[in-house]
């Protein structure tokens, strides 16, 4: 199924097709890897909307990317439960094995880092997402390990000029 029909399928449970922006821009987000123009602009024919409308509520949330990101995009909560509990050298240490900083991409676009406000899960600080899966309760060694695992996968990068 391409993206036009997963769209259209979802758009169709919705009194108004323009309300199912945030499922759209998530199915092209896991199509392109990230929403580039040509993934906003295509959710926008779509469900007749302007692509600025489109544009503005990708960047509004944070789920959503504009920009590339790695295949194991790591985001970190260093909001107050979490800090308490480790995050920043979980931090440290994840800048130091990947040699980046947050913000930056792994040169074979396997890794990124983002650092959150908080994820939700206070009661399991610290708590690390790798795309959409949590780590809770997590400790330096399971970080290195989580870190190596994730290395060793076979999976390739997405990039938006090249849908899967």
């Amino acid at each position: 199924m391409d993206l036009r029909q997963e769209i259209d399928a979802i758009a169709g449970n919705y009194p108004d097709r323009r309300s199912a922006v945030m499922p759209a821009l998530y199915l092209a987000q896991d199509k392109y890897g990230y929403l580039c123009r040509k993934a906003l602009e295509e959710v926008a024919d779509i469900l007749d909307l302007a692509p600025i409308r489109v544009y503005e509520v990708a960047t509004f949330y944070t789920l959503f990317h504009t920009e590339p990101v790695g295949r194991y995009h790591l985001q970190l909560c260093t909001n107050l439960s979490c800090m308490l509990r480790g995050s920043e050298g979980l931090l440290s240490q994840m800048c130091q094995e990947l040699e980046i900083e947050p913000g930056q991409v792994t040169a074979d676009g396997q890794f990124s880092i983002t650092t959150v406000e908080c994820l939700g899960s206070c009661g399991t600080a610290p708590v690390l997402q790798v795309n959409d899966r949590y780590y809770e309760d997590l400790a330096p060694e399971e970080l290195s390990r989580l870190l190596q695992s994730l290395a060793l996968s076979d999976r390739g990068t997405r990039t938006c000029r090249k849908p899967r």
